[in-house]
């Protein structure tokens, strides 16, 4: 028995230097010294001895448990070492990489023409006015001179609701709703969003506009040529050319559209401008006597002018982007840009 004894001890001892973690341990700890392991297999042999052999292999058990217990123990602090060591080798932080910096965003650059349009306007004289972007038809389009069988309706591409609600097409409708709430004078830019079926590098199903408009005894076109003039030079620079050319719009007469010297080739003629020189960036007009009718202005008394532009058309030209669909795209490489 004192040889099985020994002979476990050895096998035991074995067992303990070669458990991996501390499960394994745990199973080596069951194997020789849990209650139905071989130590105790071994001690129930313990009956057939003599009364003399009794206490000589009792201390023998007992030292090979206690020498079995002590290895045990010293591997598992052994082990726990080593999961620590490990851990902190896998887990360690290494404090001379720089740091990770926060992403900072930056104003959009149609948000950052708009601020811009309202500040000069406003040193102008201009209050901000905002309308709804679902509106009634008889305020984006009848109110404006723009009856239901107008082939200027053919050129809005609306988006409607049902017949009588539209995705506004332009911003116009808010000059309808200043006008019916106040009395002349007045004088009114309305930014916003607005929607049409169009869709290009050029074009947008959704983009932005800002309007604006002045009504007061005594308005001529002179006064419309000298506030878009003064806009223009103070948003491109003083030395760039403008020029009004005729056009038409149902709800003003006479109108025309507003060119600049071109941004891009100053007036030489690139491909942007078309070897003409010139770029296209708003439309304007007189206020026409059938839009007073529909606010119940005099119009033998007052007078007026209104303007529109694209909010994009002016980023596109002030920050040199080619394509509008970048303003939509939230690509962060671009917008970090601005």
């Amino acid at each position: 028995m004192k040889d099985k004894l020994e002979a476990m001890l050895i096998a035991a001892q074995q067992a303990v230097a070669t458990a991996a973690d501390e499960a394994a341990l745990q199973d080596v700890r069951v194997q020789f010294l849990g209650k139905k392991g071989e130590l105790t297999a071994i001690m129930k042999g313990m009956g057939a001895l003599s009364a003399e052999e009794r206490p000589v292999i009792g201390a023998v058990a007992n030292k090979v448990k206690d020498e079995l217990s002590e290895a045990i123990e010293q591997r598992l602090v052994l082990l726990k070492q080593e999961a620590v060591s490990q851990r902190l080798a896998n887990e360690k932080i290494d404090v001379t990489l720089p740091g990770r910096r926060g992403q900072f965003g930056s104003k959009h650059p149609v948000t950052l023409v708009t601020e811009e349009l309202i500040e000069i306007f406003s040193s102008l004289g201009f209050c901000v006015a905002e309308g709804p972007e679902v509106e009634q038809d008889f305020y984006n389009f009848e109110a404006l001179n723009i009856p239901k069988d107008h082939p200027a309706r053919d050129m809005q591409d609306t988006f409607y609701i049902n017949d009588e609600v539209v995705l506004r097409t332009h911003t116009s409708p808010v000059q309808i709703r200043s006008m019916l709430k106040q009395a002349p004078p007045v004088r009114v830019i309305a930014p916003g969003t607005v929607y049409r079926r169009d869709s290009d590098i050029t074009h947008s199903p959704m983009f932005h506009q800002i309007e604006g408009f002045m009504v007061d005894e005594n308005i001529t076109f002179g006064d419309l040529k000298g506030i878009l003039t003064t806009f223009i030079h103070e948003c491109f620079g003083k030395n760039v050319g403008v020029r009004f050319r005729p056009s038409f719009f149902p709800f003003t007469e006479p109108s025309a559209e507003v060119d600049i010297q071109c941004v891009i080739c100053g007036g030489k003629g690139c491909r942007v401008c078309k070897n003409s020189g010139w770029l296209e960036i708003l439309g304007s007009g007189m206020i026409d006597p059938e839009v007073f009718k529909s606010v119940n202005y005099d119009s033998e008394r007052y007078s007026g002018f209104a303007f529109g532009m694209g909010l994009e058309r002016i980023a596109m030209l002030k920050y040199g982007v080619n394509d509008l669909r970048l303003f939509f795209e939230n690509d962060v490489r671009f917008l970090r840009q601005f």
